[in-house]
């Protein structure tokens, strides 16, 4: 019996001409309006990598890939809203959000409770250590960060006030000026995925099953100080 591949959405700058993906979209501001429109070239990378991560952990997964950056690694939260929005009406299973607003919208707020509502795992990026920051923050949303002690495939279980869980840090080219929070966020989002291939899916159900998997248990620490992977 064949098994339907797993769905994953992606919230990005978009992604690169030689990745394959079911559909895209772009999410722009324009005079004041929020505009769906055809998804452009990545102009950053940074979705690119964000992909790369995931299809390289989970080649057989569908990707989708909803685009809110530009030139630069700035949104709002409506575009972000927006892309969960769409992103769930594809049938994504998994949203990665490899991003942090620092104001809580209720725009994003109620788009994130639609999509949990739905079933739907987010993933979210949250910084080792700071200031809270959205969507990572709102209650069902997976707090993701890196990990400098995780391999591609390993887990750390965080659980602190910043984030719960850790993933690896590097992109696929391990250049290190692209490493920290997003790059973990998009490991453990293909992670997650695999969770939910194995018949995992409740969100509880997804929590124990990455505890189990998890390698580490508690924050790095050194010399008594907290070293995790520094936010982008």
């Amino acid at each position: 019996m064949s098994v339907e591949p797993i769905r994953i959405g992606v919230v990005d700058s978009g992604h690169s001409a030689q990745q394959a993906v079911v559909s895209s979209a772009a999410f722009v501001l324009q005079d004041g309006q929020l505009w769906l429109t055809e998804a452009e070239p990545d102009q950053l990378g940074h979705g690119t990598r964000i992909i790369e991560i995931i299809q390289h952990l989970m080649p057989e997964a569908e990707l989708f890939s909803a685009q809110v950056f530009g030139d630069r690694l700035s949104t709002t939260a409506a575009q972000v809203a927006a892309a969960i929005d769409w992103l769930v009406e594809q049938g994504a299973q998994v949203i990665n959000l490899s991003l942090g607003l620092r104001q809580d919208r209720e725009t994003l707020r109620d788009a994130c409770a639609r999509a949990l509502q739905q079933g739907v795992i987010l993933c979210a990026a949250s910084p080792a250590r700071g200031e809270p920051v959205y969507p990572s923050a709102y209650p069902g949303v997976f707090r993701m960060t890196g990990d400098a002690r995780c391999d591609r495939e390993q887990i750390s279980h965080l659980e602190t006030e910043f984030a719960d869980f850790g993933g690896c840090v590097r992109p696929l080219d391990d250049s290190l000026g692209q490493s920290g929070a997003s790059m973990g966020c998009a490991h453990l989002s293909a992670l997650v995925a695999r969770a939910l291939q194995r018949d995992v899916h409740s969100l509880s159900g997804v929590r124990d099953w990455l505890v189990r998997q998890s390698l580490y248990h508690g924050p790095e620490q050194r010399r008594g100080v907290y070293t995790g992977a520094r936010d982008e």
